[in-house]
């Protein structure tokens, strides 16, 4: 019987390598608009990414302290020359809306509109089980944004990846 399956599981992935599937990519506008329909709830740990609603990991104690450091060090360092924006989404273009660990913003009032790349000085993604989609798919999306700098935290390497200017790498 588990051979069965097995087969039946190998004639369906054979089956769907051979199917062209067209997705749809979801605008900033679409994003809103599910949340605001309730199909996408506060509760919902999602971000949009190149036009893909993707989950994003749980934080763990070990995150979330990371990310309460940072934000006192930041804080109590840019006084009125940032915002320090923590956690929360910056619009990328018309396909992304990332939630950065941290972002240094220029000084301004983002109450009415969310943050553009324009007006990113830094962004940071600390990284514990998600390094590998920070790395791959969120630290391109920056650069592509021309975030002019963005620090990387390894926490299980115990490291900062400094990337300035990643456009040009």
């Amino acid at each position: 019987m588990s051979t069965a399956r097995g087969e039946a599981g190998t004639s369906v992935a054979r089956a769907r390598d051979l199917v062209f599937v067209r997705l749809r990519r979801f605008d900033v506008g679409d994003y809103h608009r599910l949340g605001e329909s309730g199909v996408l709830s506060p509760e919902d740990r999602v971000e949009l990414i190149d036009g893909e609603i993707v989950e994003m990991t749980p934080i763990g104690s070990r995150h979330a302290m990371c990310v309460a450091r940072l934000t006192s060090f930041f804080s109590g360092r840019t006084g009125s020359k940032a915002v320090v924006f923590v956690q929360s989404p910056i619009r990328l273009g018309r396909h992304s809306e990332p939630q950065p660990d941290l972002a240094i913003l220029d000084p301004g009032d983002y109450s009415s509109h969310l943050p553009a790349s324009r007006n990113v000085q830094l962004v940071i993604e600390v990284a514990d089980s998600s390094l590998d989609f920070d790395r791959g798919v969120k630290v391109p999306l920056y650069a592509r944004a021309r975030i002019p700098e963005v620090w990387l935290v390894d926490l299980p390497g115990e490291a900062v990846e400094v990337l300035r200017h990643p456009a040009r790498a």
